[in-house]
């Protein structure tokens, strides 16, 4: 079995930080793209940063300067460390990865983290 835990959410005041991560663990062969996504109540789950194997990384407009995402490929690990946090980035945030693992097989699939809540407010 191969899942991914997340940690790092909390209550953050404006302006405030935090730092998210994400580990997968299993019988992990390797892991390609890792995301963060959010979703805040009554809206969509929205793509918010993804980094490639190699380290390329894009980001959502509205978060573009004050968030980063940075991987450690030897822990299977992925982090998100948001700065100057908004009350608008209050949401569930989750992680997803692409990844191949062994299961008496070969598998390729996307996996999702439980997700975290991160709220801003004052």
């Amino acid at each position: 079995q191969v899942q991914l835990v997340e940690s790092g959410g909390g209550l953050v005041q404006p302006g405030g930080s935090l730092r998210l991560s994400c580990v997968a663990s299993g019988s992990i062969l390797e892991i390609y793209t890792m995301a963060w996504y959010r979703q805040a109540p009554g809206k969509q789950r929205e793509l918010v940063a993804t980094i490639a194997y190699a380290g390329n990384t894009d980001y959502v407009d509205s978060v573009k300067g004050r968030f980063t995402i940075s991987r450690d490929n030897a822990e299977n690990t992925v982090y998100l460390q948001m700065n100057s946090l908004k009350p608008e980035d209050t949401a569930v945030y989750y992680c997803n990865v692409d990844l191949r693992y062994y299961n008496k097989r070969d598998f390729r699939n996307v996996l999702w983290g439980q997700g975290t809540q991160v709220t801003v407010s004052s």
